[in-house]
């Protein structure tokens, strides 16, 4: 009994965050499905400071995961270029000096 008060005591002193709702969510979604304004409205909404924390934290890591996603999609390139880098020396384009 005591263990149930000192919890419903700890819980009753976190404040906790207003549930985002279904509609909050499909617009969120739509708004992420736009090229440009993807990036800019996660930005903001991880800015934000009197943003709902569950839709500023989905921004935080959406944008960090875009971050990684983006070095790797880089380093993968480098990888790719540099092991054919090779055979495209070779190549020979009709066009004169439109490719080396």
């Amino acid at each position: 009994m005591e263990q149930e008060n000192r919890l419903i005591q700890d819980t009753n002193q976190v404040p906790l965050a207003p549930t985002m709702s279904i509609g909050n969510w499909i617009v969120t979604l739509i708004l992420l499905a736009i090229p440009l304004v993807n990036i800019i409205m996660l930005i903001v909404w991880a800015a934000s400071r009197g943003e709902n924390p569950n839709r500023k934290n989905y921004a935080i890591a959406s944008l960090i995961m875009w971050g990684i996603a983006t070095v790797f999609v880089i380093l993968l390139f480098c990888v790719i270029v540099g092991l054919l880098w090779p055979y495209l020396s070779e190549f020979q384009c009709p066009v004169r000096g439109a490719f080396f």
